[in-house]
C-alpha cells in the first residue's frame, strides 16, 4: 500500500455496474500490491439489482432491471439514480484490524453523515444497514442505507449506499436484504431536499472524522 491521503473519487452521471466492478477489482489489486493509494469512490448507477452471496431466489420478485451477481456479503439490493453509492477500497490492516470492526466503522460513518441533516439513523441487531425509527402511528421501521462488502487480500471493496431521492417503487422488485417486515425510505421521503453534492460534503467530513484519514478529491465527468 502506498501511504498518503485516501483518493476521494466522485463520478458525475450514471456509471454502468460491470465497468465499476472491473475498476474496483483492479484498484484493490493495486492497493494490495503497494501500487496505489486507498480509495473511496462515489457514484450513481442506472437502475439495477445486485445479489450478494446470501441472496435467495425467492427474494427476486420482479426482475424488471438487470440483475448482477456480486461477491459481496448480503442479499438482494437495488441501486439507481438518486441513490449515492460509496465504494470503499481500504486496507483493513491499517484501517480497522478486522472485518467486524470495519463494518462498525462503516455504520458509524453513515450515522455521522446523516446526523448532519438531523436524521437519526440507527443500527438494529439481526438487520444489516441503517434504519429510521418508526414514526408515530406506524409500527414499521424503514431502511435508509445498505452495507455490503467483500475483502480480498485484506483490502475492502463494494461498500455502502444511501437513499437520497431514488424512485422507492423500484425496490418493489426485490425483498431488500431479505427483510420482509420493514420498508425503505429516503431523505426525500423524510421531507428533506438534500442534493447529492450536499450529501457528498457530509460524507467526506464524516469519513475523515470516523476513519481518521485525510482525503484527496478527484471529480470526474463520467466513466
Amino acid at each position: 500500500m502506498i501511504d498518503g491521503p485516501v483518493e476521494w473519487r466522485i463520478t458525475q452521471g450514471l456509471t454502468e455496474y460491470p465497468g465499476a466492478l472491473r475498476w474496483m477489482e483492479a484498484r484493490v489489486a493495486q492497493i494490495a500490491d503497494g501500487k496505489a493509494t486507498e480509495c473511496v469512490w462515489l457514484l450513481e448507477h442506472p437502475p439495477i439489482f445486485t445479489a450478494g452471496t446470501s441472496a435467495k431466489a425467492q427474494d427476486l420478485l420482479t426482475p424488471r432491471f438487470p440483475v448482477y451477481d456480486t461477491g459481496r456479503g448480503g442479499q438482494y439490493t437495488y441501486h439507481g439514480p438518486g441513490q449515492r453509492v460509496a465504494y470503499v477500497m481500504l486496507d483493513l490492516r491499517r484501517t480497522a484490524g478486522d472485518v467486524r470492526r470495519f463494518v462498525g466503522l462503516l455504520e458509524q460513518w453513515v450515522i455521522a453523515t446523516l446526523a448532519d441533516f438531523n436524521v437519526q439513523a440507527e443500527r438494529r441487531d439481526g438487520r444489516v444497514g441503517l434504519w429510521i425509527p418508526a414514526r408515530t402511528g406506524s409500527l414499521s421501521e424503514n431502511k435508509i442505507a445498505a452495507i455490503g462488502i467483500r475483502v480480498r487480500r485484506w483490502v475492502s471493496y463494494h461498500g455502502i449506499s444511501i437513499n437520497v431521492s431514488p424512485d422507492l417503487s423500484h425496490f418493489d422488485g426485490i425483498v431488500p436484504c431479505g427483510i420482509r417486515d420493514h420498508g425503505v425510505t429516503s431523505l426525500e421521503a423524510l421531507g428533506l431536499t438534500t442534493t447529492m453534492a450536499d450529501l457528498d460534503v457530509a460524507l467526506r467530513r464524516a469519513f475523515e472524522e470516523v476513519f481518521q484519514q485525510p482525503t484527496k478529491l478527484t471529480v470526474l465527468d463520467g466513466e
